[in-house]
């Protein structure tokens, strides 16, 4: 009996101190049906340039485009101002990405900002990062693109009235569940996946830019014309205009997404920072051409009224086959959905790993290779947040504190550059793109704090809320034993329901990045 009880204790510390190939015997002796398991299970490298270029597209183009119109309008007060912040708004994001290349590639670690963030300012820092990401910024959009995919696949079944509460909900969980279950099982088909319905999405959006043109050429562009353009329903302050730039950034958070995966990308060195050149200026592109299309068949009385922008669109100019746009927006954010599963999932592996997050979550499928803890906890965080209530008003929040990581991260990089200057960089980017950057970010979040200062604090106190949570979980190392033994307990017990391990790393991958070569370039300066 005390034999019987050491040899599972024994079972038990094997698993938690994550010895490999131990756990996935144990793993196999118990369940002997099990396929034949592989000697090195490690995350695989599977995304190449193609399938890097759906991610961040797929990502940034989910909900927003088809919500996010009706917010920048609103608070810029003139449809010519709202093109400007659609403009302006894609070369932030354009400048943004230009340094997380340079910091992907400086810190090729998996979890994009908390990853950069932990690295440059220390654990504190990288965990408020973190646990404003996973309470509340992630789930919450994911939460608002499930029921925009929800509301648009029942809008033709209800179409004169808003469809009922539980149904969207229902369908929305439907839709978590399902994708959840796909990232479970595959990386390559979760990626095929992204890159079908990345298509999917830039068609659904080349159909309202064809449309749009053809009303053009007809001659149906006076709501376009400049002194009908900047004609003001009011005038707006600056704050507005920040609150207008912040809507428009939430149809544009995405943008640094592939730094989640940097590990599984195919030589991420060379594909990280070219499916950034060629991403972000195409949907820079799409974005105002789509704006143009809808302003050329809606007044912006129209517009400020519907509900559902690209149905309205349809309806006006497509007649019978007004269908298809609901359809479409439905198809397109289906596949925002699987995007942010996939890469939101990464940031949870990525926290755990650095032991910010319980252990469970960087843990592994012995076979599939991958992260079912962390991809159960987004969906179930989504889940939640879908039932608390209506989530639409969550925007500004989430924009507030996606903006807010995005500047703490880029200061991070001048920081970085001073401290370890001859640090080996192989994309270094001209001074003035962080620096430039960091300037509008400044008064972009000094305004927004002027105009709308519950929305920001909440914001603010979202994120704070993590300082004693860190003191308590992470840097609290003498907890009772009985803490120990629960966390240990329940860790096994998932482990043997999930078939997960901790993945072995490539040691050349992950070697410090102090021993890298003294020697950088500046891509963009024309510097060496």
């Amino acid at each position: 009996m005390v034999a019987d009880m050491d040899g599972e204790k024994r079972k038990r510390s094997i698993c938690s101190r994550q010895e490999p190939a131990a756990a996935l015997k144990i793993l196999k002796d118990g369940n002997n049906k099990r396929d034949e398991i592989p000697d090195r299970v490690t995350l695989k490298k599977e995304i190449g340039l193609l399938s890097a270029c759906t991610i961040i597209i797929g990502n940034i183009i989910g909900s927003g485009i088809f919500i996010s119109p009706k917010g920048v309008l609103e608070h810029s007060g003139s449809v010519g101002l709202a093109l400007i912040v659609w403009v302006l708004g894609g070369c932030i994001a354009a400048l943004g990405s230009l340094c997380y290349a340079e910091l992907g590639v400086t810190i090729p670690k998996s979890g994009g900002d908390y990853s950069y963030v932990t690295e440059i300012f220390g654990g504190l820092v990288g965990f408020l990062l973190l646990w404003s990401a996973v309470l509340i910024m992630y789930p919450t959009t994911l939460a608002v693109i499930a029921l925009t995919f929800s509301n648009y696949v029942l809008q033709p079944v209800f179409p004169d009235c808003v469809p009922p509460y539980m149904a969207t909900r229902l369908l929305s969980t439907v839709c978590l569940l399902f994708l959840t279950w796909v990232n479970c099982s595959s990386v390559r088909l979760a990626t095929r996946i992204q890159d079908v319905f990345t298509v999917g999405k830039l068609a659904a959006l080349g159909l309202i830019i064809v449309v749009g043109l053809v009303q053009i050429c007809k001659g149906n562009y006076e709501g376009l014309t400049p002194h009908v353009a900047f004609e003001f329903s009011r005038t707006p302050s600056v704050g507005q205009i920040a609150l207008a730039f912040l809507q428009a950034s939430f149809a544009f958070s995405g943008w640094n997404f592939l730094n989640y995966v940097t590990e599984e990308v195919v030589e991420p060195r060379r594909n990280l920072p070219r499916a950034i050149y060629i991403s972000i200026p195409l949907v820079t592109f799409v974005y105002t051409l789509t704006n143009i299309a809808y302003f050329s068949a809606m007044s912006p009385e129209e517009l400020l009224s519907s509900n559902a922008v690209a149905v309205t669109f349809g309806e006006k100019l497509l007649g019978m086959f007004s269908v298809i746009m609901p359809i479409s927006v439905a198809l397109s954010t289906f596949g925002g959905i699987n995007g942010y599963l996939f890469t939101s999932s990464r940031l949870c592996f990525s926290g755990a790993r650095e032991g910010h997050l319980p252990s469970l979550l960087a843990m592994i499928h012995f076979k599939n290779c991958t992260p079912i803890p962390a991809l159960l906890c987004c969906c179930t965080a989504t889940i939640v947040i879908l039932c608390i209530g209506e989530t639409h008003n969550l925007i500004n929040y989430v924009s507030f504190i996606n903006y807010l990581s995005y500047g703490v991260t880029i200061a991070g990089l001048l920081y970085y550059r001073w401290k370890k200057p001859k640090l080996y960089r192989p994309i270094k980017v001209n001074l003035l793109v962080p620096v430039t950057y960091l300037m509008f970010w400044a008064m972009l979040l000094g305004f927004s704090l002027y105009s709308e200062p519950v929305v920001c604090g909440v914001g603010l106190v979202i994120m704070l809320t993590g300082v004693p949570v860190y003191f308590l979980g992470v840097h609290w190392k003498s907890k009772p034993k009985c803490i120990y033994d629960f966390i240990e307990s329940a860790t096994y017990v998932a482990q043997r329901l999930c078939f997960v391990v901790f993945p072995q790393f490539d040691p050349i991958e992950i070697s410090p990045i102090e021993e890298w070569p003294d020697k950088s370039s500046n891509i963009l300066s024309g510097k060496s």
